[in-house]
């Protein structure tokens, strides 16, 4: 039997303040560091977005910051024509710029970003990328051999931003508290933030957080079934077609499935 506590909560799940000024911090730091090394200029802001749950504004830790970093063009050109993947010497020389600021933090390529472990459990994940004309990015991927990859995070963070408006902050909180029941009862399961954003997104539909002066006339715990019914309505027959918020990228949710189930169950029973 589930408790209120268990429900999706108003302003719930809240990164501290001195947290986001230390990420603030943080953030400033890793970006001045790659505007010397590969802009040659030493703004602290420009050319470098959140991405991630972070950037959606449906983090609730500070265990993985995302980070792109925008890099000019010649760049692109120089590491694409390298024999022999390029992507990770890409990656290589983001790892050293970063060195320079944080020498002695652990610092290393992983994939498609640089990843930096800080002594205080903190992680930052820096995604170097190239802007396309459509305001997308393609990135690196060092596995296979070495690609290009595309995202479009700001069309993912401008659409989730706008659905949160007119929910009230019902999806901001959704996504939220899905997390915070994943990482309390479910840790040793695998549900990405992309997964569970994308679904809620879909899956919100008119529900919203009442105004000032307003009464429901549905009861509590209602809302939470409508999101099992509709993981159970779609993944009942197999594999779920998500896709981004605003970019329209298909999501994996392979690896996710089972324990997005899991979740809206545990909070919606």
């Amino acid at each position: 039997m589930n408790t209120l506590s268990l429900y999706v909560q108003r302003n719930g799940e809240v990164i501290s303040a001195d947290s986001r000024s230390l990420i603030s911090k943080r953030y400033c730091t890793v970006t001045s560091a790659m505007n010397r090394e590969f802009w040659n200029i030493t703004s602290d802001r420009q050319n470098s977005i959140y991405v991630g749950s972070y950037g959606r504004g449906t983090a609730i830790d500070t265990s993985d910051i995302d980070i792109l970093m925008s890099l000019p063009e010649s760049y692109y050109n120089q590491f694409n024509s390298v024999y022999g993947n390029g992507q990770s010497r890409l990656l290589q020389a983001v790892r050293q710029a970063i060195l320079v600021p944080y020498p002695r933090s652990e610092v290393r390529a992983d994939g498609q970003v640089v990843k930096i472990n800080f002594s205080d459990g903190m992680f930052f994940e820096i995604l170097p990328a190239f802007r396309n004309w459509d305001g997308s990015y393609r990135y690196p991927d060092t596995n296979m051999g070495g690609n290009w990859r595309s995202t479009n995070p700001k069309a993912e963070q401008d659409a989730m931003k706008n659905k949160n408006i007119s929910s009230n902050g019902l999806l901001f909180d959704t996504c939220k508290h899905l997390r915070y029941v994943r990482d309390n009862y479910f840790r040793s399961y695998h549900l990405s933030g992309i997964v569970i954003d994308s679904f809620v997104y879909q899956a919100i539909g008119n529900w919203r957080w009442l105004s000032s002066g307003e009464s429901s006339t549905s009861a509590a715990g209602t809302y939470e079934r409508i999101l099992l019914d509709c993981y159970n309505q779609h993944f009942m027959w197999g594999a779920m077609p998500l896709s981004a918020p605003g970019s329209n990228q298909q999501v994996s949710t392979d690896n996710s499935r089972d324990c997005l189930g899991k979740v809206l169950r545990y909070i919606a029973d």
